[in-house]
């Protein structure tokens, strides 16, 4: 995609001209800097170095938790009600690499693919690349670029391995974790992991057994709880208002 002319074929390939299609919101150019960012050419940086985004106007928002939670279906519905209030979505999904390839081992990411004609929803996979803290060395500077291409709204999911995934906080303005129900003992281990770095949690696949007892033990000393369920659109609206409150309040990740 990045060789020596755009994605047009009409002009050549220069940090100028991918930085101006990129601000007009061109996917392929889009897509063409953050694989030029990943693989550290210097196209990917020079390029990086022309857009304006030291101005943050997106709703930057990560999304993190234990695997089997259903993160992806969450953020495919969020994806959908910002989308219905006129939002242009990105999304950048972080997940493990494949050893035979050195890509990115894709999780569940069919529920997602409803949005591939949708021209203002973004998705992008990206491979760890053996980096820890649940993203990819070029997570923030492709979070960069779609804030310069003009959306509004970023999700970042990282890889969900475990509790070691901090590193999102450096890069979203909030964090939402998403649990499932019947954590039993998990909820104690994730004390001093996870949950200090929420800013709100979601209690997703809250129609199953255990639901009502895990919001319970979660709200005894975490501020935010909400239920969801996803599959069904369930807690959705009540998820974004909580979302949009936050980031009202002007908070930093912690």
């Amino acid at each position: 995609m990045c060789g020596s002319s755009t994605p047009t074929g009409k002009e050549p390939l220069t940090p100028d001209v991918l930085a101006e299609r990129v601000k007009n919101g061109d996917i392929r150019a889009i897509a063409c800097v953050i694989t030029a960012l990943e693989r550290h050419e210097p196209l990917g940086s020079m390029t990086l170095g022309l857009l304006d985004t030291n101005t943050r106007c997106s709703s930057v928002i990560g999304v993190t938790g234990y695997p089997g939670a259903g993160k992806s279906t969450l953020i495919d519905q969020l994806a959908k009600a910002y989308r219905r209030q006129g939002e242009k979505v990105g999304i950048i999904a972080v997940d493990a690499t494949s050893p035979l390839t050195g890509g990115a081992l894709l999780g569940d990411r069919i529920r997602m693919q409803q949005h591939t004609q949708d021209l203002g929803v973004f998705i992008r996979s990206m491979a760890t690349r053996g980096q820890h803290g649940g993203l990819a060395p070029s997570t923030y500077k492709a979070v960069r670029v779609l804030e310069a291409a003009g959306y509004g709204v970023i999700f970042v999911e990282t890889v969900g391995v475990g509790q070691d995934e901090g590193d999102i906080t450096h890069v979203v303005q909030t964090v939402v974790v998403v649990v499932a129900p019947g954590l039993g003992d998990e909820v104690q281990a994730m004390k001093a992991g996870l949950f200090e770095i929420a800013h709100i949690v979601v209690v997703n696949k809250g129609d199953r057994e255990g639901a009502d007892t895990t919001v319970r033990e979660l709200q005894q000393w975490l501020p935010q709880v909400l239920r969801a369920v996803a599959l069904k659109s369930g807690g959705i609206s009540e998820l974004v208002e909580a979302i949009e409150s936050h980031q009202r309040q002007g908070m930093v990740p912690p």
